[in-house]
């Protein structure tokens, strides 16, 4: 029976080949992934250089077929044939030309959850330098389609005389109304977006070691929780991880967003309090710290640490929060990473409130730079800890974000290259385990090969942020809001 073949891209099959048993070489390799069943078409094309690729994919007795130097499916039809697998799989056949021989390759399939996934992503794209950082945005990205624009441009508000550097863009429960993100040096602030108001936020005070940064927004309540940083970085000779960015102190602070009040929560020199998260359901503040101590009072704190930066662990902590009175409990250990030999950062909650997911490194506090760092969940509901395997690779994983049902995460990888970071999605089952991940999809599939900036700081997002990069940049160029200190929270 002929199949009904949706064929906008192309029909031609090649009819005499060879066949090979090896799986086809392609990127990005989405060999035996898991998909949304909203997400964008897959394009690909051979990973090495050949004089042509068709492919088949195949649900039931609907196909798309396509050729030429790249695999493309047009949006409609992608849209109907994973209508069509959802809960199954899409055969992928997949042919290769070269030296004008064509090789049929071992079929794989691409299985489609009927797991959505939400529509929008946001991410900063910056070079991949440890000196040039004006020329940068932070961006959105439509996942069912492959539109791009940018929220914010950092170039706005430049000055040849006076940079700009933003930053820690987050949302309030997946919500873009309901958005901040950070400008550093030059007309520096907090820019607050809530329900149709935009305003910048001076959010330093004589009693708070600096601005807060590492946002975490309370899932309702008007309640940012920072933490406060002072920040160094420098550089390895021989390490291969380049670079070492630390703090030499950090705290963390909450911030009423309607009554422009700030408090300490955690403010003690001998520990470095970071990456603060809540709960979903709003009673528990999770967040890491490392304890160390200064030795030397003699030479500066910041040669002190880098001389022994390997001592600095991270282990993850959280502390209860009473929604009535707006106070903080006394903080409990959740996972014991430095007697592991272990640093711990970035702790992230599942919106079921059941898993921790959490970045796992050798040491420090930064570790998209380090090449050791991996994802590992910890189920809170017995303890156990696992690396997740089947999402880790050789090279760097960093920041992680889960999705509003629970059933994705993005996070950044630098498993091609090395040197720039991506975004990648898997699949996260009932039971915490982990798909083989795929990269974002783009038109052209050679996109990311050419495009020489990262993506850092992936988030997820119900839906676009409409305020215009303009917009902000007006918002920026005025005086910030003064914040109040208060030893506790108004209730």
């Amino acid at each position: 029976m002929a199949a009904a073949a949706l064929t906008a891209c192309g029909n031609h099959i090649p009819e005499t080949f060879s066949e090979s048993d090896s799986l086809p070489a392609i990127y990005p390799d989405y060999t035996d992934v898991t998909i949304p069943v909203n997400i964008a078409p897959l394009t690909f094309e051979a990973s090495e250089k050949s004089d042509g690729i068709a492919a088949r994919l195949t649900v039931g007795d609907e196909e798309i077929v396509c050729n030429g130097k790249k695999i493309q499916p047009e949006a409609n039809d992608w849209q109907r044939l994973i209508e069509h697998a959802k809960g199954k799989a899409i055969k992928v056949e997949v042919f290769i030309q070269k030296d004008s021989q064509w090789t049929k390759f071992k079929p794989f399939n691409i299985y489609v959850s009927p797991d959505s996934i939400d529509p929008y992503i946001s991410y900063r794209l910056i070079a991949p330098s440890y000196i040039t950082y004006e020329e940068l945005t932070i961006n959105q990205r439509c996942l069912e389609n492959y539109d791009e624009s940018v929220i914010y441009d950092n170039m706005l508000c430049q000055k040849p005389t006076d940079g700009q550097c933003i930053n820690c863009h987050n949302y309030q429960q997946y919500n873009p109304e309901r958005m901040q993100f950070h400008a550093r040096q030059y007309q520096g602030g907090t820019v607050i977006a809530y329900d149709g108001k935009i305003r910048k936020v001076n959010m330093t005070s004589d009693s708070i070691l600096s601005a807060g940064v590492y946002p975490a927004w309370h899932p309702w309540l008007p309640l940012i929780v920072y933490s406060t940083n002072k920040t160094v970085q420098t550089f390895h000779i021989t390490n291969p991880d380049k670079i070492e960015v630390y703090d030499i102190q950090s705290d963390l602070i909450a911030y009423d967003v309607e009554r422009y009040e700030v408090t300490n929560i955690e403010k003690d020199s001998m520990e470095f309090e970071v990456f603060p998260t809540w709960s979903p359901d709003g009673k528990t503040l999770y967040y890491c710290s490392a304890h160390f101590e200064f030795n030397n009072d003699s030479i500066d704190p910041g040669v002190e640490l880098i001389q022994r930066f390997k001592e600095v662990k991270y282990n993850i902590y959280k502390k209860e929060f009473d929604l009535e009175a707006k106070t903080f409990g006394p903080r409990e250990l959740v996972f014991c990473a430095d007697t592991l030999g272990k640093s711990a950062t970035l702790p992230r909650i599942s919106p079921d409130g059941r898993y921790l997911m959490f970045t796992l490194g050798n040491y420090g506090v930064f570790h998209i730079w380090h090449k050791d760092a991996d994802l590992y969940l910890l189920d809170l509901a017995n303890g156990q800890v696992h690396n997740m395997k089947e999402i880790n690779s050789p090279d760097v994983e960093s920041y992680h974000s889960w999705s509003s049902n629970g059933r994705w995460i993005i996070f950044s990888s630098r498993r091609y290259d090395g040197n720039y970071t991506r975004p990648f999605i898997a699949h996260i089952d009932k039971n915490g385990h982990g798909s083989k991940p795929f990269e974002l999809p783009c038109h052209d599939p050679d996109y990311h090969r050419q495009f020489m900036k990262s993506y850092n700081i992936p988030e997820f997002m119900r839906g676009p942020v409409t305020v215009s990069p303009q917009t902000f940049a007006d918002v920026l160029k005025k005086e910030g809001e003064s914040v109040k200190y208060v030893p506790q929270l108004d209730k």
